[in-house]
């Protein structure tokens, strides 16, 4: 259902955006024709600020979800868990009962299902939003960081994820990603992308960062966020380092427990800070908070998201920091242990924080920081000093001048040729060779004609073609092999593997997709028996490089990082010597059996 004045993806008429940006001049003392070039002075937004009443400016400080792929008019199951969980049917209604600032989007919300629906979304809330008194711009967000995350799929273009980018080394390439993905995401309306990672992944076993970040390598990821914050912003549209003060280093996932990062200060100053400073150097937009506890940066047992000590004491003042800080979700185990949720949001406030993400319950979020205002424990200079860093960044990113997306901006960005063929280009520098026994790869179709392709099909991301094994096998078909797929699941049963030990008698090779395998994985039993049968064995792994440790029988290995169509489109290109692997390890390998010792070091890659 579209409004009037609207086009075919919602997009506003002529019309319709002369009179929202009239209202936002009226609103700030200009003229039409003077506002765009007027919307950054910062004495024109605390004009704005100071017209606000304390309501407005407390929803102004929320980034909330909101279920249905329409802005008014979504299907009914999202409308009942919309009034279920935020008591509001719709995403105009969310905007119109409590101004709030910001919207997340999420696949599982049903925002995301295509291009145009996704702009007809935006659009929809923008004029909700600024049809209301005094009403602003939303600042939409989403977490797109490619790879493992990604909410919006095809036919947007969609690259390797960090760890990959890690493995091709290149800031070029990670530029080119910021800045073909921020020029798609601005185009359907989404200004704010949670992306880059700025994690420096030195556990093997963090079961919540892993491949989304670009390596173990402090420097060398620092290069990396540098470079893809750079391109994210080129293109107008705002990044966001995480997960500030560092979350590379748990063996605790912040959604469902409380993380301790036990580094001493000598040692975070080392490993964890040295990606955001970059961050900060290269003009980053927005940072956002980790839920974990670091005593060596503040003793008292907060998550980081609500200590005064690193969010003021050591982001802002030591780091220099002065833009906007988002909070991880507020729905997170991580925040919610140690304090209701009525404190947390007040908490994070005080704590130095812009943004509050996501709290599990908005009206009692809403509410708690009104009534600590109204109450004296916060003050409303305290709001307006966020607010100002909110509306600097919706002015910077286009929003108080051109909050609206068109049909044709989608048509002529999102999933262009160029951009899919730009995100090959860099896959195909991604694909790490650990193991190569014999020379076994690169393969020939008329030396290994017949390939069975089995192993792990984890829950595909966002917008893929389906299950690794198929994708495989349909991009190994195309380079002139026969295929046969077969998945066997990241937990293959002895029947299972009994059938893929029949089906290899037919081949010739026999590639593996494997997932995160440990020393009593059935993945490991099921590579095993396939390498017995005497057939060559190339194993896959399609998430953490950490598996070929686990795997001495294979004749091959090769990491893709993620099991993406362009990660799997460009190892099947590697097998077959279309291209040569060119990636090299950003983490290191331990040995299985002594994990103390290094099997595959920092920068280890083969090629051919």
């Amino acid at each position: 259902m579209h409004d009037a004045g609207t086009g075919s993806t919602g997009a506003p008429s002529r019309r319709t955006v002369l009179s929202a940006t009239a209202g936002l001049a009226a609103a700030l003392a200009l003229t039409p024709e003077t506002a765009p070039a007027a919307v950054h002075d910062n004495k024109r937004i605390r004009a704005l600020i100071s017209r606000m009443t304390l309501e407005e400016k407390v929803g102004q400080l929320f980034v909330m979800r909101v279920y249905g792929h329409s802005a008014t008019d979504p299907d009914q199951a999202d409308i009942d868990a919309n009034l279920k969980e935020i008591g509001v049917r719709t995403a105009a209604e969310l905007v119109a009962k409590y101004r709030v600032g910001g919207i997340i989007y999420f696949t599982w919300a049903h925002n995301t299902r295509t291009p145009h629906q996704i702009a007809d979304l935006s659009n929809g809330i923008q004029r909700a939003s600024l049809g209301l008194p005094r009403g602003l711009p939303v600042l939409i967000a989403t977490d797109q960081e490619h790879g493992t995350v990604a909410r919006v799929g095809r036919p947007a273009a969609l690259f390797p994820g960090a760890m990959a980018i890690g493995a091709g080394g290149s800031r070029s390439d990670a530029r080119t990603l910021g800045r073909i993905a921020g020029a798609e995401l601005r185009a359907l309306g989404i200004r704010q992308d949670y992306s880059p990672d700025a994690d420096v992944n030195v556990d093997p076993a963090n079961p919540v960062i892993g491949v989304r970040s670009f390596g173990a390598d402090p420097e060398a990821v620092a290069d990396l966020v540098a470079a893809e914050v750079k391109g994210y912003q080129a293109s107008g549209t705002a990044a966001t380092a995480k997960h500030f003060p560092g979350h590379g280093d748990t063996a605790v996932d912040s959604h469902f427990g409380f993380p301790v990062i036990t580094h001493s200060r000598e040692v975070w100053e080392k490993f964890d800070a040295v990606p955001f400073r970059a961050a900060v150097r290269a003009g980053i937009d927005a940072i956002m908070t980790a839920h974990i506890m670091v005593p060596a940066l503040d003793g008292s047992g907060d998550p980081a998201t609500l200590s005064h000590p690193i969010v003021t004491g050591v982001l802002r003042e030591e780091l220099g920091y002065d833009g906007v800080v988002v909070t991880d979700s507020l729905g997170m185990e991580g925040v919610r242990q140690k304090y209701g949720d009525d404190r947390v949001p007040v908490l994070a406030l005080k704590a130095g924080v812009d943004q509050l993400l996501n709290p599990p319950s908005l009206d009692v979020a809403w509410r708690a920081v009104l009534a600590a205002v109204r109450g004296g424990e916060l003050t409303e200079d305290r709001l307006d000093t966020s607010l100002l860093r909110i509306l600097r960044l919706k002015a910077k990113v286009g929003l108080l001048d051109r909050p609206h997306v068109t049909a044709a901006g989608v048509d002529r960005t999102v999933g262009i040729p160029a951009h899919l063929r730009a995100a090959d280009r860099i896959a195909d520098r991604t694909a790490t060779l650990l193991v190569n026994r014999g020379s076994l790869l690169p393969l020939a179709p008329r030396t290994h004609p017949r390939l069975l392709v089995v192993g792990a099909d984890p829950a595909s991301p966002s917008g893929t073609d389906g299950p690794p094994t198929a994708v495989l096998a349909n991009a190994l078909a195309s380079l002139g092999f026969t295929t046969t797929a077969l998945s066997t699941g990241t937990a293959p049963s002895p029947e299972t593997i009994d059938r893929a030990v029949t089906a290899a008698g037919d081949a010739d090779a026999v590639v593996v997709a494997t997932y995160n395998v440990s020393a009593a994985d059935s993945q490991r039993t099921l590579v095993g028996r396939l390498a017995a049968t005497g057939k060559p064995v190339i194993a896959i792994p399609v998430r953490n490089p950490y598996d070929v440790a686990q795997l001495p029988d294979v004749q091959a290995c090769l990491a893709t990082y993620s099991w993406t169509d362009v990660e799997l489109r460009a190892a099947a290109r590697v097998v077959a010597g279309r291209v040569k692997p060119r990636g090299r390890l950003p983490v290191p390998v331990q040995r299985a059996d002594d994990p103390a010792q290094v099997l595959y070091p920092i920068g280890y890659g083969l090629s051919y």
